[in-house]
C-alpha cells in the first residue's frame, strides 16, 4: 500500500505541493490529473524517492521512504518500475540492452536467463523479435512499450507512469492504456500515474485525484469524477480554459 501523508514541497520559496495526502491500496491504480505546473510530476518523484519532501511522509508497506539513507533508498527503488515521460531509452543501446539494463546492474543472472526475461517482457508488450533494433528505429508507441518492458524487468511491486500517453495518437495511446490495465491484472502491482489525458485517466484509474496549485481539489472513482458538478473538474475534463486564463489570453 502507498500512503502519502501531508506532503509539502517548495522550490525557491514557491510552494509546489501543499499538504497533499492520498493512499493507494495494494493492486489498484491511482491517477493524478492536473494542468501543467500543478505539481503532478513532483508528487510522483516523491513516491519513488527521487525527491525528499520539506514536510510529510511517504509510506510504502509501512516503510517511510522519506527517512531512508541513500543506500536504502536505492535498494527500495528496485521494488519500483518507473516509466518516464518521453520513454527515456538509452540511445546508444539496442532494445534488448535497454530492457536488460536493470538486470545487468542489479542481478547476477547468467546471460541466458537475462535474455529469456528480456524476450518475455517484450512479448508481453507485443514486441517480440525487435531485440536488435535501436531506439531511433522505433515509433513513439514502440518506444513507450520498450520503456514499460524495461520497467517491469525486475518484477516490481509498484509501477509509476509519468504522462504514459504523451505525444501519442489516440489509437496508440489506447494500446498503452490497455497494456497498463493488463499489467495491473497480471502482476497485481500497485500503480500511480500522472497525466492530463482524460481518456487515459478514465480507462486506467481505480481512483482519480485532481491537483491544482499543489492541492487536491477533487477525488473519486472515474464515474464520480465524470459526474462531479464542480466547475474546476468539469472545465478540466472538457478542456475548457478558466476565466483567468481566458482573461490573460485576451489581455
Amino acid at each position: 500500500m502507498i500512503e502519502v501523508r501531508h506532503l509539502r514541497k517548495a522550490f525557491n520559496g514557491q510552494l509546489v505541493l501543499d499538504d497533499v495526502s492520498f493512499s493507494v491500496p495494494r493492486g489498484t491504480t491511482a491517477v493524478i490529473i492536473g494542468g501543467s505546473g500543478a505539481g503532478k510530476s513532483v508528487l510522483l518523484r516523491h513516491v519513488n524517492g527521487l525527491l525528499k519532501p520539506d514536510g510529510g511522509e511517504v509510506i510504502i508497506d509501512g516503510l517511510d521512504i522519506t527517512r531512508l539513507s541513500d543506500d536504502d533508498t536505492n535498494e527500495f527503488r528496485l521494488r519500483v518500475g518507473m516509466v518516464f515521460q518521453g520513454s527515456a531509452l538509452f540511445d546508444s543501446l539496442n532494445v534488448a540492452d535497454n530492457v536488460a539494463f536493470a538486470l545487468h546492474e542489479h542481478t547476477g543472472y547468467p546471460e541466458e536467463k537475462t535474455g529469456r526475461i528480456v524476450r518475455e517482457k517484450l512479448e508481453m508488450m507485443g514486441l517480440g523479435g525487435i531485440e536488435g533494433k535501436m531506439p531511433d528505429e522505433l515509433s513513439g508507441g514502440m518506444k513507450k512499450r520498450v520503456a514499460i518492458a524495461r520497467a517491469i524487468a525486475l518484477e516490481p511491486e509498484i509501477m509509476l507512469y509519468d504522462e504514459p500517453t504523451a505525444g501519442l495518437d489516440p489509437i496508440t495511446a489506447d494500446v498503452i492504456n490497455n497494456l497498463i490495465r493488463k499489467l495491473q491484472q497480471t502482476m497485481h502491482s500497485t500503480a500511480v500515474a500522472v497525466t492530463h489525458d482524460m481518456a487515459s485517466a478514465f480507462k486506467i484509474a481505480d481512483r482519480i485525484y485532481l491537483l491544482k496549485r499543489g492541492r487536491f481539489i477533487a477525488q473519486g472513482t472515474p464515474d464520480e469524477i465524470k459526474s462531479d458538478p464542480s466547475k474546476d473538474v468539469q472545465d478540466f475534463i472538457t478542456g475548457q480554459a478558466t476565466e483567468e486564463l481566458n482573461a490573460a489570453a485576451r489581455g
